[in-house]
């Protein structure tokens, strides 16, 4: 795949934005600010983007805003799923948990990709901007400052380019910084910005198995023997979500990975003969741990903060790249006019705080709502014993009424699909 990236480039002329981290935030937020003039190099640390992720949704929010771009037709040549119905089983009975197609939007589904062709897709529609440059292999490992402003970024490059003669140093200024580089910020870190911490009672094992003809299609959730299983069909394979209580995932592996298998097969029966070849040990486990937090302020002079940088999510609902998207797409609203003419930098640092006031609420809700489904509805079932009786439990009220009222799963879709306050490309073609 090529991903017309730039790698430990010679000296150039200091851009104007400088977004440390290649994901969905950086990524989105390049591509608007090129689009309006700005003169922008994106910092990748990695070679490419051909890795795997844990997040590999596109919700409808993040498609309308591709339409609103005329880039929703070419993005869905690229490999895909869609999913228009989010379904699961509770103790073996089905039900349907969510319904995009009721939602006010051009594309009325969720989108499964693979985070390489979405990143992939961005970078080539940002090339077609002359002021668009990615830099892979490089990492923003510090800030630069002056006078109590950062005015740029201190960027690792070569250091896992076999051919890169080892990893240096070099300094990158530029008007603006933008930290996109995901829960565990180097550059937050760096600016000493103080955080919330909510901390979260999951943890998250993430596992591949092969699909298998006469498999159920439906992506959704698994909820039998006091444990949930979170099922995303990928074509071939099945990507899974096995939920823990925080910091269970080694006293799981004491009990051997055979006894893991058989906790797996009694939520999702149909996988039991597959898991010894699958999931043969434990590397191919891999553990998330959860984290909720949220920057007390997004900003100080000259450095912005947005995506999982500025608050990390719960994988409750899928909504992490969500949000990171609508942050991308409020800050170009906000900034490329000023970063695309003579704004000062003081005039830059003026309108950074009033990012925070637009999207702050968004987040603040959406997290809320996360904590709410860990604490009631997670850990209930997480605490929950295998029942001795082979009698079914009585379906939970909330999923009795989803299955009698079609109507109500337009409120799940609404709240995983487009969220809260939903933004929309106001930012200029230059």
């Amino acid at each position: 795949m090529d991903t017309h990236t730039t790698s430990a480039p010679a000296p150039t002329p200091s851009p104007r934005c400088c977004i440390a981290g290649g994901g969905p935030a950086g990524m989105v937020l390049g591509l608007l600010l090129a689009r309006a003039g700005v003169p922008v190099v994106v910092l990748e640390k990695h070679l490419d983007f051909l890795r795997d992720f844990r997040g590999d949704t596109v919700h409808p929010s993040t498609l309308e805003v591709l339409h609103e771009l005329g880039l929703l037709d070419a993005f869905l040549q690229r490999p895909h799923n869609r999913i228009e119905e989010l379904r699961g089983t509770y103790e073996g009975r089905g039900v349907t948990i969510a319904d995009f197609r009721r939602l006010p939007t051009h594309a009325r589904f969720l989108v499964l990709m693979p985070q390489w062709e979405f990143l992939d897709f961005m970078c080539d529609e940002a090339q077609r901007y002359p002021g668009f440059e990615l830099w892979t292999d490089a990492e923003a490992v510090g800030l630069l400052q002056d006078k109590g402003r950062v005015n740029g970024v201190k960027v690792r490059v070569g250091a896992r380019s076999p051919d890169s003669g080892g990893p240096k140093d070099i300094e990158l200024h530029a008007s603006l910084i933008v930290a996109a580089d995901g829960r565990h910020s180097t550059l937050r870190d760096a600016a000493a910005l103080p955080h919330i911490s909510y901390g979260a009672p999951i943890d998250v094992l993430w596992m591949r198995i092969p699909k298998l003809a006469g498999d159920p299609e439906a992506t959704g959730g698994h909820i039998a023997a006091g444990h949930l299983l979170v099922t995303l069909n990928r074509g071939d394979y099945w990507q899974c979500a096995f939920v823990i209580r925080k910091g269970g995932s080694a006293e799981l592996q004491s009990r051997g990975v055979a006894a893991f298998h058989a906790e797996i097969a009694r939520i999702a029966p149909f996988f039991a003969t597959r898991l010894p070849e699958a999931l043969p040990d434990w590397e191919a486990v891999k553990l998330l741990e959860v984290t909720v937090d949220r920057l007390e302020s997004w900003s100080c002079p000259g450095l912005l903060c947005i995506g999982d940088a500025a608050h990390a999510m719960s994988p409750v609902g899928g909504v992490g790249i969500n949000l990171a998207v609508q942050d991308a797409v409020a800050a170009a609203n906000l900034l490329s006019a000023s970063l695309a003419g003579s704004a000062t930098d003081k005039e830059i640092d003026n309108l950074l705080p009033q990012l925070q006031r637009r999207r702050e609420w968004p987040v603040r809700v959406t997290q809320a709502a996360q904590r709410l489904v860990q604490d009631r509805v997670l850990m209930p079932v997480l605490s929950r014993k295998a029942a001795a009786s082979t009698a079914p439990r009585p379906m939970p009220w909330a999923l009795r009424l989803l299955g009698r009222w079609p109507w109500l799963r337009t409120l799940p879709a609404r709240a995983v699909g487009i969220g809260v306050r939903a933004e929309h490309v106001q930012s200029p073609r230059a």
